[in-house]
């Protein structure tokens, strides 16, 4: 395997590299935490839901689940490549979306449940 870093790159220390790694695997874990979340919505919760809301919520889960796995590679090539080039990062709007997306499906659960 080559070591040599292409033109106009530089090497990036090792340990942002792996931290950049970490990020990728817990958006990773994010996504399987979310298919599951639409799993136990589709087929676990014991809520009086109308069927069209269950799938509604789970299907939005699984969505933003498939979008997470799209997006964690991604992301993890393009914070590699800006390292290496020593650019600055953007920042990204998915956490915003996948925490407002969650609480929702939070809120659901637990108004499904009083009501």
């Amino acid at each position: 395997m080559s070591t040599e870093v292409p033109e106009g790159d530089q090497a990036v220390d090792y340990r942002f590299t792996l931290a950049n790694e970490r990020t990728f695997l817990a958006w990773i874990r994010t996504a399987l935490a979310l298919l599951a979340g639409a799993v136990a919505v589709l087929h676990l919760l014991p809520l009086a839901w109308d069927e069209t809301l269950r799938t509604v919520v789970g299907l939005i889960l699984a969505v933003l689940a498939g979008i997470v796995t799209v997006y964690a590679p991604v992301r993890w090539y393009r914070v590699q490549r800006l390292m290496s080039r020593g650019e600055s990062l953007r920042m990204s709007v998915l956490p915003l979306i996948t925490t407002f997306a969650v609480g929702l499906v939070c809120l659901a659960v637990l108004l499904g449940n009083l009501l």
